[in-house]
């Protein structure tokens, strides 16, 4: 059973906030400009992985068509995607890839309630054992489903864009060095992703980028 921190209300996130901003003058910049990041919590379970896969490598108008297409055909739970035949799948929007994506995550049977007491590393192990599941969305899926405040996301480019912009780096961190940077920020990682992530849309507002 893991004893790591579960980010529940806005006070959790401005008690990471304070952490960070005084042991990292650069978030501390971040933090005046932006506040604390709001508490970004999303429900777990079979649902929240199957819309992932949906999304991938689609816009976020086709990504809510297809979830409501396979809702409406009561293709959302994991006895009738296993039951479903092709023609169903692709009848909702889905690719022969992503078929095979939610199939595998069907036949799976994870233990949703479990993966809440397991801890964040172990989690990201299980998930992206899973084809189609990443190293990225199953940190996402610590982070704002599980609520876990001490995950990171090295590979977001909005997080690798706003850690050059924030620490004048002279070109956007990869995902390696990222993840050694963020190191620092342990035990409120998810925390110091919320803050990077607003400092991002600030920048980008700033500079009327769009």
């Amino acid at each position: 059973m893991t004893h790591e921190r579960i980010l529940s209300t806005a006070d959790c996130m401005a008690e990471g906030a304070a952490w960070l901003a005084a042991r990292e003058p650069r978030l501390a910049h971040a933090l005046a400009l932006c506040g604390p990041p709001p508490l970004r919590r999303r429900d777990d379970g079979f649902a929240a992985l199957m819309g992932a896969i949906v999304s991938q490598q689609a816009s976020t108008a086709a990504a809510r068509a297809i979830t409501a297409r396979l809702h409406a055909a009561g293709l959302d739970q994991p006895a009738a995607i296993a039951s479903a035949d092709d023609e169903a799948l692709r009848a909702a929007g889905l690719s022969r890839q992503k078929i095979r994506y939610l199939r595998a995550l069907a036949a799976a049977d994870l233990d949703f309630a479990a993966l809440r007491r397991t801890p964040a590393p172990q989690i990201v192990t299980q998930l992206t054992a899973l084809p189609g599941i990443g190293r990225w969305t199953a940190e996402i899926y610590a982070m704002f489903s599980l609520g876990r405040a001490d995950v990171f996301a090295p590979a977001d480019l909005a997080l690798q864009e706003a850690a050059r912009l924030l620490f004048d780096l002279p070109e956007r961190p990869r995902e390696a060095a990222l993840r050694r940077m963020a190191e620092a920020w342990s035990p409120w990682r998810t925390v110091a992703a919320g803050m990077l992530w607003a400092y991002y849309h600030h920048a980008k507002n700033r500079e009327g980028i769009g």
